[in-house]
């Protein structure tokens, strides 16, 4: 977990102070922790996770991805779709909004079959 906690503040182009800072520690912390020389506590990983939107299981595990997706990237991925001139996607949100629950849940079974086809 050192190695990946080293990566994640290089990542963010943080140094020990400015990544220790962030979370409420002291840079020498960090250092310490980055070189195995301290275990990272469950509270120290959830900060990081809260803090950075880090994925808890790839911090703990190196599984998946490093960062999770928030609802602020999400709306900001729509508001540039609905800005743009790609007039498939915005009416394709725009339908999504005017959906029942049936007409939600034949879409989720369309992108089950397309998934189910990548495998």
């Amino acid at each position: 977990m050192n190695e990946r906690l080293k990566l994640l503040r290089k990542t963010l182009k943080l140094s020990q102070d400015a990544f220790a800072e962030r979370i409420g520690m002291k840079g020498s912390s960090i250092s310490l922790l980055e070189s195995g020389g301290r275990n990272i506590t469950e509270q120290v990983i959830k900060s990081i996770c809260r803090e950075f939107n880090v994925d808890y299981i790839w911090l703990t595990t190196g599984d998946g991805e490093m960062f999770v997706d928030t609802d602020d990237d999400f709306i900001e991925r729509i508001d540039r779709i609905m800005v743009g001139e790609d007039d498939a996607r915005k009416n394709l949100f725009k339908a999504l909004l005017e959906a029942n629950d049936e007409d939600i849940a034949a879409f989720q079974r369309i992108i089950d079959l397309f998934a189910s086809k990548k495998d």
